[in-house]
């Protein structure tokens, strides 16, 4: 095989002398021998020898265990090489180097599973236990150099790669030996540099993002990070700005590719061919529906750790500016192999114009980074069509873990519920038998609007036997936390309220409509509960944030108006909690909670049958209930329900620490196939080499 890869490799190259001569050298390091004993400039002349990476491949995946632990000591010896190399060498050597120590670093620990061979140690075959410290003390400073100096961009592209394929080493990042070692000589500063710049920003900032992102999940459940303080307390606003721009860039790119394909994809038929497609649709579920959306968990990851961790970047989250600001996503990602498969969608040839009349639409209207990632939240929320841990599942679970954490946070709620700053975001809604919408942007409206469309459109499209639970549980949450603030604050939101309502008053239509199918599978009345408190939250304390005596009204009369529902709902948690079911507890809860609402069906109804029996009506008007219901307030009597306001703060440990962990063994798995041979070999950029020589 390995004489195979010689033979195919000098085939290929127009320099076959120069190429043979790479690999009968690496040949004898790999038997052993020591070439540089004849020659002093030997390592030299290695390095300015172009990198065969498939040779490399073949010959270290055709080495057993036992040979590789043979010859550890030449390993070790390329190794101090490389690193030598990047101390002042001529710009062709310090590339081959990096190029080398990549090869080398992604094969040895390629073999570390195949161990079982006493006295194989990925650090002591890869450098040397003797020489370790010292060796990647000296490795990290002078590619932290590299980054942070006035280096050539194919140097510091590589220099970055080299840091991700360490960190990326294992699917397991927190059992990655060599993280040890970034984690006493730190890249932080580096990275921050980057960030800062909007040069290096516009060519390495989403590798940049990615290693911190991985950097930050070394073993953070076990022991201390110096990444995760630094990052907490980092208020550089630059910086800050900078990860802002990086993030906002991706989003705001992948929303567009989105809107683009959806678009050149969809017929715009007439009455035909909307009958076709609401005939297709009976016989096609939702997990048979092709799903477009791209999948790239590295960078909600990110968003979600500067969230999550950093209380300044709640500013930046919510920093608006004009979307000619928006930084070219092409250009940025342009070197990054990631990115550029990550990116790959077949876009129709109206992506231009699409582009075009949506940018003249939103002009007027300043964007965010928090309008963007709910643009994308929305996209995400209508693939999430498995209740499993797949890809579409994850991300959805992602975008709403970020979402909470956003609207537990003062200030980030204080600038959504400002009336002042109107966003026109660009929500996309699933196409129901139903309905037929047109995805496009909201009205000019505060961002607590649009977070609670969002919400809304969510609990509505997602109604299935499969019900995913966490999904909706984290749906209520969001809105839970987002009246509570509005009743803390008393901040009385200009929104169509009936819409929300409606959409919980169907969640529980669809819970005990498919009592039989679901109570097997999953404790539905946990969902039960939390829309019954959000109705309790509306009844005790709509007054103080409800936009005017009208929406008390209306919700009142739609209690009435569904009292059936609930009533239904009443029975069969009644049913359940004397039963003595495995769902006892809180069937039993639903069925308590549930006193005011049926204290207000049972007064009203009363009240409305002796009004219309009085007027000789046998079918009242929506005005005439809300007459009624405006008379008798008085007399309504009600019991006062605590810790209505109160929900559990977010904590990623322990609830979380699973999912987590999960995500960043899939992301580092993700990059790794990324980094193919072939990116490895075309990491040099030779015209810009030749520049510089």
């Amino acid at each position: 095989m390995a004489q195979q890869a010689k033979d195919r490799f000098i085939k290929q190259t127009s320099k076959g002398q120069i190429s043979e001569k790479f690999v009968m050298i690496y040949e004898r390091l790999l038997r052993g021998e020591d070439p540089s004993s004849s020659s002093s400039s030997f390592w030299d002349e290695l390095f300015l020898l172009k990198v065969n990476v498939e040779y490399l491949d073949e010959a270290l995946n055709n080495m057993s265990v036992q040979v590789l632990v043979d010859v550890k000591e030449t390993i070790n010896l390329v190794f101090h090489k490389c690193c030598e190399a990047l101390c002042g060498g001529h710009p062709i050597r310090i590339i081959n180097a990096l190029q080398t120590l990549c090869a080398l670093v992604r094969f040895i620990f390629r073999k570390a599973p195949e161990g079982g061979v006493d006295g194989f140690d990925v650090i002591d075959v890869l450098i040397g236990f003797n020489g370790a410290d010292v060796e990647m003390q000296s490795l990290v400073s002078q590619l932290s150099t590299f980054l942070t100096g006035k280096t050539a961009v194919s140097i510091k592209n590589l220099a970055l790669k080299l840091l991700l394929v360490l960190v990326t080493a294992t699917n397991n990042v927190s059992q990655n030996v060599m993280l040890e070692y970034l984690m006493i000589n730190s890249v932080f500063e580096a990275i921050v540099a980057i960030f800062s710049s909007p040069a290096a920003r516009q060519e390495h900032g989403f590798d940049a993002m990615m290693l911190l992102t991985m950097l930050v999940n070394y073993r953070k459940y076990e022991a201390a990070n110096p990444y995760i303080l630094r990052l907490s307390v980092l208020d550089d606003e630059v910086a800050l700005n900078g990860l802002g721009v990086v993030l906002s860039s991706a989003l705001t790119e992948w929303n567009r590719q989105y809107v683009a394909t959806k678009e050149a994809e969809t017929p715009q038929g007439g009455l035909l061919w909307q009958l076709a497609n609401y005939v297709s649709g009976m016989f096609t579920s939702s997990e048979e529906k092709p799903k477009t959306v791209q999948i790239n968990d590295s960078v909600l990851l990110a968003l979600y750790e500067a969230v999550h961790l950093n209380r300044n970047f709640i500013t930046v989250l919510t920093q608006t500016h004009s979307p000619d600001h928006l930084p070219s996503p092409g250009k940025s990602q342009g070197n990054t192999p990631a990115v550029e498969q990550t990116n790959a969608m077949h876009l129709g040839s109206s992506t231009d114009t699409v582009v075009a009349s949506q940018s003249q639409e939103m002009q007027s209207y300043p964007v965010n980074l928090l309008g963007t990632f709910l643009t994308y939240t929305s996209i995400a929320m209508q693939h999430a069509a498995t209740t499993d841990e797949g890809a579409t599942s994850r991300h959805a679970r992602l975008c709403l873990i970020i979402l909470t954490c956003i609207v537990e946070d003062q200030y980030a709620n204080s600038f959504v519920h400002d009336s002042n700053m109107t966003f026109k975001v660009n929500l996309q809604r699933t196409t129901m038998r139903h309905r037929r919408i047109a995805s496009g942007p909201t009205s000019g409206q505060c961002l607590a609007c649009t977070v609670l469309d969002l919400m809304v459109e969510t609990l509505l499209s997602h109604l299935r036997r499969n019900l995913p639970m966490d999904l909706y549980a984290r749906c209520l949450g969001i809105i839970h936390r987002l009246l509570c603030y509005q009743k803390r604050c008393r901040v009385r939101l200009m929104y169509n309220w009936q819409e929300l309502w409606t959409a919980l008053i169907s969640i529980v239509k669809f819970l005990v409509s498919n009592e039989v199918e679901l109570i097997p599978k999953c404790n539905v009345f946990v969902l039960a509960i939390q829309v019954i408190n959000l109705f309790n939250l509306f009844i005790t304390y709509g007054d103080t944030f409800l936009p005017s005596p009208t929406s008390y009204d209306e919700l009142y009369y739609e209690i009435v108006r569904m009292h059936h529902i609930f009533e239904n709902l009443y029975a069969m948690a009644l049913r359940h909690s004397t039963s003595g079911g495995q769902w006892k507890a809180a069937s039993n809860h639903v069925a308590n909670d549930l006193v005011n609402i049926r204290a207000i069906i049972n007064h009203f109804a009363t009240k409305i049958d002796s009004w219309a029996a009085t007027r000789k009506i046998s079918s009242l008007t929506e005005s005439q209930v809300l007459e009624v219901v405006r008379a008798n307030y008085d007399t309504l009597t009600l019991k006062l329900q605590d810790n209505l306001d109160h929900y559990m703060k977010y904590s990623e440990k322990p609830h979380e620490t699973s999912f987590f962990t999960q995500l960043m063994r899939s992301l580092t798995l993700q990059f790794r196939q990324l980094i193919t041979l072939h990116n490895l070999a075309q990491m040099s950029v030779i015209q810009e080499l030749s520049t510089i020589i």
